[in-house]
């Protein structure tokens, strides 16, 4: 189980579960094509043989051994990253007349 479940981050008021679950998954997501990038760039460095170290040598730690998940919900933890709402502009407002 991941620590601090989503019942404990959505406790403090600010952001509800379907904001905290949607941010999570973006965030994971960014977390997965930094992974697949620093991959790739590994995988051409040794195939070019540009390198004699190993593929996860290549591949930060955090990519590498953590799943995206936890280290999402971690940086949104931890403040690296933040939830912003955003602002749709309002349509015109229409009155209602009582007649």
């Amino acid at each position: 189980m991941i620590y601090p479940s989503i019942e404990d981050l959505s406790q403090d008021g600010k952001h509800n579960r379907y904001m905290l679950v949607i941010s999570t998954a973006k965030c994971a997501r960014m977390i997965t094509d930094e992974y697949v990038a620093q991959r790739e760039k590994a995988e051409r460095l040794i195939a070019n043989k540009e390198t004699d170290k190993t593929l996860s040598s290549l591949i930060r730690q955090e990519y590498r051994d953590e799943k995206a998940v936890k280290t999402a919900i971690n940086r949104l933890v931890s403040g690296e990253y933040r939830i912003v709402e955003s602002t749709v502009p309002d349509t015109e407002k229409r009155a209602t007349v009582n007649d």
